[in-house]
């Protein structure tokens, strides 16, 4: 088991955090914020927050407020991501992230479509819901191969031959920007997959109706998107931002 406690890398943000995943990434806590308000942190993070609030319609001096108080508050209760190697961060990101849609996918296979079969006559939703997931789901299961077939070990080389002081690994799709880029869009795609199904399922609130099957789909759909936030978090915000700047830093020498 790999230990993610350790291995601190000189690639810290050096300015006061201006866009909403900036914030994020200087503390996690404000991740709650941006999601009770349904602000989309992770693909949407390189927005500052006038222009995220503006999207969603929300007042910016309301939710810099509860930002603002989250700042008085002692403590941070999240892991210091910000300060792990990237080696260490993809191995994280793999056995946390990956591994946990990799468990989760068959259950909610199974979920979807069995509610969209028993109560899709009574609420059509559920049928364009499974839909949406099915979609998702193919998606990301392609995703991650890429990532930790072509991407991830790319990103580690460099991490690896930095700290060894050796010269970095030349990669066979030009620059590491080229695969990040698909990735993100990957992340954009599944991203709004997901944000359909929060608004088909009303916020995830299952009706009066709902037998358990409904509820624990809800729940697991809720919790699904969660996770996928704080993944794509991770890489957006985190781990190709600092891959590309260490590439740059490379060309540079």
């Amino acid at each position: 088991m790999t230990t993610f406690d350790t291995g601190i890398i000189n690639l810290t943000m050096a300015q006061k955090p201006v866009t909403i995943g900036e914030m994020v990434v200087a503390d996690y806590r404000k991740a709650e914020v941006f999601r009770k308000y349904g602000m989309d942190y992770c693909c949407g993070g390189k927005k500052p927050l006038e222009e995220a609030c503006r999207k969603k319609g929300l007042d910016p001096q309301t939710v810099q407020k509860e930002l603002d108080e989250l700042d008085l508050m002692p403590g941070k209760t999240h892991q210091d991501y910000e300060s792990w190697s990237l080696n260490i961060l993809a191995d994280y990101i793999v056995e946390h992230h990956h591994r946990y849609i990799v468990e989760a996918l068959p259950m909610l296979y199974e979920l979807t479509n069995k509610v969209a079969r028993v109560h899709g006559d009574r609420h059509p939703e559920l049928v364009r819901i499974a839909q949406h997931f099915d979609a998702v789901a193919q998606e990301l299961q392609m995703h991650m191969i890429k990532e930790e077939q072509m991407l991830f070990p790319y990103i580690k080389q460099m991490a690896i031959a930095r700290q060894d002081g050796k010269p970095m690994p030349t990669p066979i799709f030009g620059s590491v920007e080229n695969p990040i880029r698909m990735m993100e869009a990957e992340h954009e795609s599944a991203g709004g997959g997901m944000e359909a199904i929060r608004q088909l399922s009303s916020d995830y609130t299952p009706p009066l109706d709902a037998c358990t099957s409904y509820r624990v789909l809800f729940a697991k759909l809720n919790e699904f998107e969660q996770d996928l936030h704080q993944h794509v978090h991770l890489e957006n915000n985190l781990l190709f931002p600092k891959a590309i700047a260490m590439e740059k830093d490379r060309s540079a020498a």
